[in-house]
């Protein structure tokens, strides 16, 4: 729920929002948007949580935004929810409610006889890609909001790292995850764990029933108002093998790279190509090809993932989370470029150790793998 200070302040964001959406729509000669992808509502409505299951990427309510007016399109089932707790009405939204069981006749009518375009490819023009665009530079409370998911994130992995133990189980550390981040508010849309040699087996391992001997890595990708932070924390029982220790800062080393290099003027293209010299500088030339190398982060837990030749540009009050990683080792955070053009880290953990990496006169610091 929002109190009336921070819907004054959505009601402000929404109406900018409208406006850029507007204008969108006017160069694509479109007189209607319909809005059905969990990203995007989310966007429009500076931060309205309009899903039900977590397990689909579309709302059981639509927004319907024309040339003058927005519409929330919903049923009796969600209606009271939508304006009470999410405060739809007070952000310029008219609710359109029908029976839940004959769901569709409404919105066929409010867009009837009008050039439409939509974020599902289905029935309308596909109008995904320019939503992307519109939704990945963030506006000034948008970026605030992120600086706040971005603190829980770090806040619930140094939460949950301390009561990990050998012997426990992959899932009890997964739900160890979970209740942090909903402690927070939150979800936690990924949750991966892997104990000893699954962490080299798999780049994206769902959590099990095997135990912990001595080393665990823990990744969250942390949803809150529709925006999403991701980390990695790597935690080792026991002393560091100097093996495991070279790979990780090797790692570090390629992630503060790239966290050096999203400035604006670059793209997503150049970050790829310098995360390619940067495996092949430091002896792992192969890792390239074993996992994608992370990219923009918003309402998504990856906006655009960076690829060879990608014309995307980066730009200030843009996210992006990195994650390099070779086979038993992965550095992760969430950054965001400021106004002055660089970067800085926003899933920071108190607490945690840091490798400091100088890159062309910067320094910037890496989480280490903590030792326990």
């Amino acid at each position: 729920m929002f109190d009336m200070q921070q819907v004054t302040r959505r009601r402000a964001e929404v109406t900018a929002k409208l406006t850029r959406l507007r204008q969108r729509m006017a160069a694509l000669e479109l007189d209607a948007v319909v809005l059905e992808q969990n990203a995007n509502t989310a966007w429009v409505t500076a931060g309205a949580d309009m899903y039900v299951v977590l397990t689909t990427d579309t709302d059981p309510t639509q927004i319907v935004v024309t040339a003058d007016r927005a519409y929330a399109v919903t049923d009796r089932v969600e209606a009271p929810r939508l304006a009470q707790d999410e405060a739809l009405p007070d952000l310029g939204f008219t609710l359109v409610i029908e029976p839940w069981y004959s769901r569709g006749a409404m919105l066929a009518g409010l867009i009837k006889g009008q050039r439409v375009g939509g974020d599902t490819g289905r029935t309308y023009r596909d109008v995904g890609a320019d939503l992307q665009t519109l939704r990945s530079t963030l506006c000034p409370d948008e970026a605030e909001r992120l600086r706040q998911v971005g603190q829980l994130t770090g806040a619930a992995l140094g939460e949950v790292i301390p009561k990990i133990e050998p012997g426990m189980t992959e899932w009890v550390i997964a739900g160890l995850l979970d209740q942090a981040c909903r402690d927070r508010g939150a979800q936690c849309v990924v949750n991966l764990i892997a104990s000893d040699e699954r962490i080299a087996r798999y780049r994206h391992p769902l959590p099990t029933e095997k135990r912990v001997e001595r080393y665990v890595m823990v990744v969250a990708c942390l949803r809150m108002h529709g925006l999403v932070g991701a980390a990695t924390r790597l935690v080792h029982f026991g002393p560091l093998p100097t093996e495991l220790e070279a790979k990780a800062r090797m790692v570090a080393e390629v992630d503060a790279r790239l966290i050096h290099a999203t400035q604006p003027g670059r793209t997503l293209g150049d970050q790829w190509t310098l995360a390619a010299q940067a495996y092949r500088e430091l002896g792992y030339p192969e890792a390239i090809e074993e996992h994608h190398q992370g990219g923009s982060i918003g309402y998504l837990t990856r906006e655009i993932i960076a690829h060879p030749g990608d014309t995307t540009p980066i730009k200030a009050s843009q996210a992006f989370a990195w994650n390099p990683s070779v086979r038993g080792v992965k550095s992760e955070d969430t950054v965001l470029v400021g106004d002055s053009g660089s970067a800085s880290v926003i899933t920071a953990t108190a607490g945690w150790p840091l490798w400091p990496i100088t890159v062309e006169g910067r320094t910037i610091s890496r989480p280490a793998i903590l030792v326990r």
